[in-house]
């Protein structure tokens, strides 16, 4: 049995993961339930998964769901995993993980300020990283038009063509 087989066998037997896969060399995905994320992730920072690269979401507008993708490195035996539990598209809240990872403070405020997801526990995930001026529907979303945004929020401009080129010139 490889390191890869090891490491889903021991999060089965701790764990209850609703899925585990291996996504290619060296990546394993886990999907969890909310109430399991955190300790997994805890546990699997105690085994050397120190390092949270990133986190991410996804928008399921059609579940009404957003994913929210953590991904680890481990150093050592150079796996990665994606920590993954879907969250209510319309009450988009969860804990945070700063406790885990304190990394994790600006990837949670570039999820809130792209998609709108509340962390509760992290202080200042509601502090814009980009968008300071922002006024809509954060902009990640699959629901947020930007033509509608682009026009309502900017003029339209008339566009004068003053150099109509000779024959033979680039256009």
């Amino acid at each position: 049995m490889n390191s890869m087989n090891n490491i889903i066998e021991n999060i089965k037997s701790k764990f209850n993961p609703e899925n585990v896969e291996i996504i290619k060399k060296n990546q394993i995905a886990i999907d969890l339930k909310n109430e399991e994320l955190h300790s997994v992730l805890a546990y699997l920072k105690s085994l050397g998964w120190k390092q949270l690269t990133l986190l991410t979401c996804i928008d399921w507008i059609k579940e009404s769901k957003f994913q929210l993708v953590y991904i680890l490195m481990n150093w050592e035996n150079s796996i990665t995993l994606q920590v993954r539990t879907k969250i209510d598209r319309n009450n988009p809240k969860f804990r945070t993980i700063v406790n885990i990872y304190p990394g994790a403070e600006f990837y949670e405020r570039d999820v809130h300020e792209f998609f709108g997801v509340e962390f509760e526990g992290n202080k200042n995930a509601d502090k814009p990283l980009f968008l300071e001026l922002w006024d809509d529907i954060p902009p990640l979303r699959k629901d947020f038009d930007p033509l509608a945004y682009s026009k309502r929020k900017f003029d339209v401009r008339e566009y004068k063509v003053d150099f109509i080129p000779k024959e033979g010139e680039a256009k």
